[in-house]
């Protein structure tokens, strides 16, 4: 291979030491903000890529004064393309699974790089993965195996079995005020994809972590292997989907499962908003926003399905988690709190 440029060069460097850094933070033991800095950490590393991408094809990755030839420039130095605009002059008029995962990425960043948000380290572990080896993938794509940083890496001991619901509730309490607002950005972002990108491990890597049994294991063989799902291999891949299908607890039928009451309503808002919250203030929710008809009305089940439904054998209503969580993104509003819990006007009925 040809020498590289400089240019080139220094920001491959760039991007491999960001990366490996990012990697580090991540996996010590500890690291209670290890989903912000990562994130951060491989923005750099990803624009570092890009840029030495650009170099090694003879593009400048800098902005143009409007109307000019020429470069703009900030504080004396050239105005480089940030992330976003590398993948617009990247990808083009593409939009591949790998582009939406470093899109979704960006858009988190600018979430949470300045909130302590640890509970949301489990909720997005796939796209941090994914976002780790599509790196790699394009690294070594374009500047040869050479650069992986694969050689220089372990896999990260896992050394708790405790179940992630007990986990997320342990750390939600210090990060309430925060966690819903990003919670909606990932499930917006998540929702707007189509099936075959959500689904596709470019955007998010999706694993199960099942313990390696036999008894005539050679000493050369891997703790640890990972198996690339194969389309072309489909009985093979048959087998892995039916440890999958073992693995997966049974479903029991249990009607209204994960609905609210409105106690439990109220006591999930007032613990979220750190404010006070109650029945009465619940009433005048439902009634503002709209999300259900009146009990005196001849038509209880014409309510608003995204928060709540009616149960015509117990003849009351049944809320979700989504009305929790919107009651706390609109009340966490000072002016909408005001407005819909002090109006003058009384609601009686819950």
């Amino acid at each position: 291979m040809p020498k590289l440029p400089n240019s080139v060069v220094a920001n491959l460097h760039k991007a491999r030491e960001s990366a490996t850094l990012a990697i580090e933070t991540y996996n010590r033991p500890g690291t209670a903000f290890r989903s912000a800095v990562y994130i951060v950490l491989m923005v750099i590393a990803w624009t570092a890529l890009f840029h030495a991408i650009f170099f090694k094809r003879k593009i400048k990755p800098f902005y143009r004064r409007k109307g000019s030839r020429r470069f703009e420039k900030v504080e004396g130095e050239y105005k480089a393309w940030e992330l976003s605009e590398c993948l617009r002059q990247f990808y083009k008029e593409q939009n591949p699974p790998a582009r939406k995962n470093v899109e979704f990425i960006i858009g988190l960043r600018n979430k949470i790089e300045h909130r302590y948000l640890p509970a949301l380290d489990m909720d997005i572990f796939g796209e941090c993965q994914a976002l780790l080896m599509n790196f790699e993938e394009l690294l070594c794509d374009t500047f040869g195996e050479n650069h992986a940083l694969a050689s220089s890496l372990v896999y990260a001991l896992q050394y708790s079995k405790i179940s992630e619901p007990s986990q997320q509730k342990a750390m939600r309490s210090a990060t309430r005020k925060h966690l819903q607002s990003v919670r909606k950005y990932i499930d917006t972002f998540r929702t707007a994809l189509t099936d075959d990108v959500f689904q596709d491990q470019k955007f998010s890597y999706k694993v199960f972590l099942i313990p390696k049994i036999g008894n005539q294991a050679k000493t050369s063989d891997l703790a640890v292997e990972f198996v690339k799902y194969d389309p072309n291999k489909p009985e093979e891949m048959h087998q892995f989907e039916r440890v999958v299908a073992l693995i997966k607890p049974k479903q029991v039928s249990v009607a209204n499962l994960g609905g609210l009451k409105p106690g439990d309503v109220v006591k999930q808002v007032k613990q979220l908003l750190d404010k006070p919250f109650t029945l009465n203030n619940y009433a005048r929710c439902w009634r503002h926003f709209n999300t259900r008809p009146p009990k005196s009305s001849g038509t209880p089940e014409q309510c608003d399905n995204r928060y709540c439904y009616y149960d015509a054998v117990h003849k009351d209503y049944v809320y979700l988690q989504s009305w929790v969580d919107f009651l706390v993104s609109k009340l966490g509003d000072p002016a909408t709190y005001e407005l819909v819990l002090k109006s003058t006007s009384l609601a009686k009925s819950n």
